[in-house]
């Protein structure tokens, strides 16, 4: 072969190697996670918020439509502490760290006292393990669930539970005024009267014994306990609860706790008695 076009052969063999070469150094274009070069890459896609059920002259409904299962299941906390304030704890409302006793409410000074001894004590002397009712908010916590079921025929609302002993509560709302809580013998689910502002159902209670925790962490309260509740479904999966605990002998001032509700879509309340479990 002449000499020439063997001159020329390598030089072009020698040029398409250094083009390999510099490629194979170049950085390789950014890609996904998944391997995907981010000019393919879609987002995902957003799940649509289903609207909270209503009745047919608008109200909302705080309870499954017909034809559907469903029940209220899980809170987003586990039990009842003052808003703002961030005190890890339990499943059943015993304090991480004792220490934090005293941020977890605005305490009278008997009022820490006791709560400190009962979470102390793990708790050993809660009256739902003797069978009295979960009553005040702390049905919200009770495991089993529960229902707002409205009566409009009669202008009332029954809360029914699936935890203690299926015990049920109920709200009037045909305006009646509250008895005077002198003149009455407290009970543990109290006297409560609620009205519509706009899409929130407000609950007013009085009337309470002192024979029950109001918090499954164990909360101090006297027959002086006042809570004022409001209860919001912004969609059809979400319940939102709002409370104000006003106690003057307990607590130095009204305080505020909030904390959503998970529907639970298809199922029924679990049915469990208190003596079953003893």
């Amino acid at each position: 072969m002449p000499l020439v076009v063997t001159a020329k052969r390598f030089c072009a063999q020698a040029a398409i190697c250094s083009v390999l070469a510099l490629s194979a150094c170049e950085p390789a274009p950014p890609s996904s996670p998944t391997g995907t070069p981010p000019e393919t890459t879609t987002a995902p896609a957003q799940t649509a918020v289903r609207p909270a059920p209503r009745y047919d002259d608008g109200l909302v409904r705080f309870d499954r439509v017909p034809g559907e299962k469903g029940y209220w299941g899980q809170a987003s906390v586990s039990s009842l502490f003052e808003t703002g304030v961030d005190v890890p704890m339990n499943d059943i409302g015993l304090l991480d760290n004792l220490a934090d006793a005293p941020r977890v409410a605005p305490f009278r000074p008997w009022a820490l006292a006791l709560y400190e001894h009962r979470q102390r004590n793990s708790l050993a002397d809660d009256p739902t393990k003797f069978c009295l009712p979960p009553a005040g908010p702390r049905h919200l916590h009770t495991p089993g669930g529960f229902r707002i079921i409205q009566d409009r025929n009669f202008d009332r609302i029954y809360a029914m539970f699936g935890g203690g002993n299926r015990n049920w509560r109920l709200i009037f709302l045909d305006g009646r005024e509250p008895p005077d809580a002198a003149e009455v013998i407290g009970t543990y689910y109290g006297y409560s009267s609620g009205r519509w502002e706009d899409d929130t159902l407000v609950v007013e209670s009085s009337g309470f014994n002192a024979r029950f925790w109001f918090s499954n962490g164990g909360l101090p309260h006297t027959e002086a306990l006042r809570l004022t509740e409001r209860f919001t479904r912004p969609d059809y999966h979400t319940l939102k609860y709002r409370i104000t605990v006003d106690d003057p002998y307990t607590y130095t001032r009204p305080w505020d706790a909030e904390w959503t509700v998970e529907w639970v879509e298809g199922g029924v309340i679990r049915e469990q008695f208190c003596e079953d479990n003893r």
